[in-house]
């Protein structure tokens, strides 16, 4: 790793993949060519993505580079933060890995929307039952 100057790591939420660069020099977060604030433009996503660099007490001190395909603006936010957690780890020998781990940012969360069954109305919504 030390002849690259960033490390590379995808994180996933729901639909949305992430592909992030974790620069190894100070910068702002960019995401799809725009800065986080103009892509995430509401605090709690901005608080999601930053969730690593806060449990990990490194804020500012590293740069992301992120494309982003697929999924809502929440999953995107998400997919984000894992794939920033994910680069964090692998930084000297996984000297963040454990305060990530325990804040679970290492677990990509596996719950994505349940498919329409037939003759349901939606997942698991069923027409109303009349007894006359």
């Amino acid at each position: 790793m030390a002849d690259q100057s960033y490390i590379y790591a995808v994180g996933k939420r729901k639909t949305a993949v992430a592909q992030v660069r974790l620069y190894l020099d100070q910068g702002p977060i960019v995401v799809d060519e725009k800065l986080m604030e103009e892509a995430f433009p509401y605090s709690i996503w901005q608080q999601i993505i930053n969730e690593p660099f806060t449990v990990t007490n490194t804020e500012g001190k590293y740069r992301v580079v992120a494309k982003i395909s697929g999924g809502g603006v929440n999953g995107r936010a998400g997919a984000l933060r894992h794939g920033i957690a994910r680069a964090l780890s692998e930084i000297e020998d996984g000297r963040f890995r454990g305060a990530l781990k325990e804040a679970g940012l290492l677990t990509r969360d596996a719950r994505v929307k349940e498919r329409k069954k037939p003759g349901l109305k939606r997942a698991r919504k069923a027409k109303q039952y009349t007894k006359r």
